[in-house]
């Protein structure tokens, strides 16, 4: 029953972060520090995804570091990419 509840906790979590993702594309302009607040956005949203859904909540801590790291690798380089198209 605590991990139903956990899952429907994730679940309006990810709702309202993918609203706030929404909101923020509409209201900041494509500059380098709304492109970061979208893509921080969004490494919470697989952060959340990775911890709930696919059990690496109850994983060693190693592998939620190694997985953590890549979320946020993946997240940097597409702020990387994105920051060179609006420096071009």
């Amino acid at each position: 029953m605590i991990v139903r509840h956990r899952l429907d906790a994730t679940l309006l979590l990810l709702v309202c972060l993918a609203l706030a993702t929404l909101g923020t594309s509409w209201i900041l302009p494509q500059t380098l520090l709304g492109n970061a607040v979208l893509l921080g956005l969004a490494g919470l949203k697989g952060q959340r995804i990775l911890l709930d859904y696919l059990g690496l909540r109850t994983a060693l801590p190693i592998w939620r570091g190694l997985v953590g790291a890549w979320v946020l690798g993946v997240a940097c380089f597409a702020w990387l990419a994105s920051a060179a198209a609006l420096l071009r």
